[in-house]
């Protein structure tokens, strides 16, 4: 993608870290702040905070491009008061610039419109008297740079509220207070978590969990994964069965509903450490079947059973930024506050077990057809002689654009296949969820030939790349 160049006064979009954009103005940074060292960054205004930052030419985008992409996916009042204020701002320069024509025209001689500096007043409008301050705000205190000498552990920690939303189909949200996709600075629970399972997602699952001051014990079949979690500060579990009987929650996050029924129920088993009151978790996507049996066995020892599969993709679970969806015993799914709120942006409450993975091989359906769709239109643009590029480049302009249309393209286009999300476990999704259609006596057949594209992307050996992968079942 071609480089976009900025200058002091542009309005852009600022990505800080594992935390998602925020609207901002290159400015010029204080003569005693030093840029760093080897760095190709600017120095930007934060709308509707106190606070400014050295941020990366490549986490920045021009505001007004990537406006309608940025308002999509960012949720929460702060986000929306932030983006008011910006708009408020323009309004401003527009007024002044057309002040400035009207004198040019009575004068002769046109002023240049002001470009205003981070001190004026419009880049702090929003403020309500009556919340705390904004610079107070977990998106951005630990990238203040008016304190640039210290570092951001040595900034006061901020707890997050929890707020309960109450929705008309009767399922809850658990969010961050003011915000749906911000996990700063939480309070973590006092209790004991275990996790079985460190693969693509449960790797940066226990990575937050560790960073936001959770308790960890950690449980791998291969052994060796535990290792970095260990140095990170996670205890180990020798067995699952030793997991669960040291904790109070024990999450499990593995490949498919075998896995799911084998690491319950199998030797040394979680089935084996289960004792009255403690919780178990399962975020692995499964189909109801299997979740009605993992919780007919936990609760038959005396254990709380909850399901809450996660959707997203690897890096999306580094970044803390997963949406979770679970259903079963609401009072561990509100014991978990804390470790939903470290590992994702926004968690759903679904009623009783079973509703979490029905949920969840739906979206997990759609993405899969949608990826398959997106990949037959990149070869039937190249079997027709046109751009792929240009087909990207025209489908991210218009109501389609998405991060992740952008992305799995631009991945495609690379040959870069790493995987995010396997291709093995789309497949798996959509064959979970046409047998989810067949019990419930309802067509898929979209799915259904989406899942013979994956079956046949499989068998050409893209079981272990990313879902685009798919893309190399069109050209074989």
């Amino acid at each position: 993608m071609a480089t976009v160049h900025l200058r002091i006064g542009d309005l852009v979009w600022g990505k800080l870290g594992r935390y998602p954009p925020w609207p901002g103005k290159v400015v010029s940074p204080p003569k005693d702040l030093k840029k760093p060292r080897g760095k190709k960054c600017h120095f930007v205004k934060f709308f509707g905070t106190e606070d400014h930052a050295w941020i990366k030419v490549e986490q920045l985008k021009p505001y007004h491009a990537h406006k309608e992409e940025m308002i999509k996916i960012n949720k929460g009042k702060r986000f929306q008061q932030a983006v008011d204020a910006v708009e408020d701002y323009l309004k401003k320069a527009k007024s002044k610039d057309q002040n400035s024509e009207g004198k040019t025209e009575s004068k002769g001689k046109k002023k240049p419109l002001k470009i205003l500096d981070e001190d004026d007043e419009d880049l702090s409008a929003l403020k309500d008297p009556s919340e705390k301050p904004v610079k107070d705000d977990p998106h951005f205190h630990h990238f203040l740079l008016s304190q640039s000498d210290k570092p951001a552990s040595s900034m006061e920690p901020i707890s997050k509220r929890l707020k309960i939303v109450e929705e008309d189909t009767g399922s809850t949200s658990i969010q961050p207070a003011d915000s749906t996709a911000i996990n700063g600075s939480i309070t973590p629970t006092d209790k004991r978590i275990g996790f079985l399972g460190l693969g693509l997602m449960g790797s940066g699952i226990v990575s937050n969990l560790l960073k936001m001051g959770h308790v960890v014990t950690v449980w791998n079949r291969t052994a060796e994964k535990c290792d970095l979690f260990i140095q990170e500060g996670a205890r180990l579990g020798r067995t699952p069965a030793e997991v669960v009987s040291m904790c109070d929650i024990t999450f499990s996050c593995v490949s498919d509903p075998k896995a799911a029924l084998d690491l319950v129920l199998g030797p040394s088993g979680v089935l084996q450490g289960i004792r009255p009151g403690k919780c178990y978790v399962e975020m692995s996507t499964v189909d109801p079947e299997t979740i009605t049996e993992l919780s007919q066995a936990i609760t038959s020892r005396g254990g709380r059973f909850l399901e809450a599969p996660v959707a997203g993709s690897q890096q999306l679970s580094n970044d803390g930024m997963l949406v979770i969806v679970a259903a079963g015993d609401r009072t561990v799914y509100e014991d978990c506050s804390s470790c939903f709120m470290a590992m994702g942006k926004t968690s759903f409450f679904l009623g009783e077990a079973g509703n979490a993975a029905r949920m969840m091989l739906i979206l997990n359906m759609v993405q899969g057809s949608f990826m398959a769709t997106i990949a037959e239109g990149l070869t039937l643009a190249q079997a027709t002689g046109q751009s792929q590029q240009t087909f990207l480049d025209i489908l991210c302009q218009g109501q389609m654009a998405s991060t992740f249309v952008d992305q799995k393209c631009q991945n495609i286009l690379q040959g870069n296949f790493k995987p995010d999300y396997y291709l093995k476990h789309i497949q798996k999704d959509l064959r979970l969820a046409i047998s989810m259609g067949d019990n419930a006596n309802h067509p898929t057949p979209m799915a259904a030939a989406a899942n013979e594209v994956y079956k046949r992307a499989k068998a050409l050996d893209q079981s272990d790349n990313d879902i685009s992968a798919v893309y190399r079942a069109y050209i074989h």
